[in-house]
Formats: C-alpha cells, sequence, structure tokens
C-alpha cells in the first residue's frame, strides 16, 4: 500500500502558510491545505503520479473519504470512479475495474469529492440525503425537547410555590389559638 498527499497548484486563493520560510509556502501551494475554518467544497486537483513511486503501466486508484463521510474509489487517469459505504467496497471496485493486473491503492490524507459519474453503489445518493433529512429533523427534536425541559421545569417549580404557598396557610391557621 502506497500512501501519497494530493497535490495540484493552488486553487483556493486562501492558502495560509504554516511558517516563515519561502520552503514553508511553496509546500502549502503545492498540497492545496485549507485553513481549518474553511470547509473543503472545492474538487481534489488529481496530478499525474510520479514515475519513479508507480509505473504508469499499473493502474492506481485513489482511495479516500468524501466531505460526506463515504468512501470514494477514482481511477487516477480519471476514467471510472465510484462512491461506497464501505472502504472495503471501495477497494474491491478498483481491484475488479484493474483485473487482471491489480492495481495500486493510494490514500490520500485530505478528503475528496467524486469529480465523474458514480459508478459504485446507486444507492449513497439516496442515503446521503436520508442523512441529511435526518441529522435536521434531529436538530429540530434536540431543540424541542429542550424547550419542553424548560416549560417541564417552570411548571414544577410553579407547582412546588403553589404548594409551599398553600402548606404555610393551612398551618398558619392551624396555629392560631381559638378565640
Amino acid at each position: 500500500m502506497i500512501a501519497m498527499q494530493l497535490t495540484g497548484p493552488d486553487i483556493s486563493g486562501r492558502q495560509v502558510p504554516r511558517g516563515s520560510t519561502a520552503a514553508t509556502g511553496q509546500e502549502s501551494e503545492r498540497s492545496c491545505i485549507l485553513p481549518a475554518d474553511h470547509p473543503a467544497t472545492l474538487t481534489a486537483q488529481f496530478q499525474p503520479l510520479d514515475p519513479d513511486v508507480v509505473s504508469e503501466g499499473i493502474p492506481a486508484f485513489f482511495i479516500g473519504r468524501n466531505k460526506e463521510g463515504f468512501w470514494v474509489a477514482r481511477d487516477a487517469k480519471g476514467r471510472i470512479g465510484g462512491i461506497f459505504l464501505l472502504e472495503n467496497s471501495a477497494l474491491s471496485f478498483a481491484r475488479e475495474n484493474s483485473r487482471p493486473a491489480g492495481c495500486a491503492t493510494i490514500f490520500p490524507s485530505e478528503r475528496f469529492e467524486l469529480d465523474l459519474e458514480n459508478r459504485g453503489n446507486p444507492l449513497i445518493v439516496p442515503v446521503g440525503d436520508m442523512k441529511h433529512f435526518v441529522s435536521g429533523q434531529a436538530r429540530r427534536i434536540v431543540g424541542l425537547v429542550r424547550l419542553l425541559a424548560a416549560a417541564a421545569g417552570s411548571f414544577r417549580r410553579g407547582i412546588r410555590f403553589a404548594a409551599v404557598h398553600t402548606s404555610n396557610r393551612g398551618s398558619r391557621t392551624n396555629s392560631k389559638p381559638d378565640s
């Protein structure tokens, strides 16, 4: 297994070098590292692999996660790719599409989006949509539960207040001697 960092030109326009040397600035520019507060909405720039690392005769696939957390397999030459629920499925896809010779797999450290037609799991798009829907509903339910909990707390405090005043009135009337 070979792990490589995706490289490409500075496409964000918002690169922040991590150090003061020119080499660090060039490294940041080359690796497309985005600031932590900038969401990863850009599609990674896939560059040809270094022939010193992987021979051009060997098919290579990038295997990694996208912003949704699904697994992505993409041919290094951009011919085919797919999105999957499981890492093992992405690896199987790469092996199936590089038969009979097999392939090199590259696991980029950054997340990347599939920039090709999804030839992987056709249910991933509806699953992603459902994931967004459920997370939105969950946020609404949490807000409703918090509101109900606050209202229940207020109601309990009101009942306790009324009970204390009722019992105090009763104890005052009973403690007075009859005239």
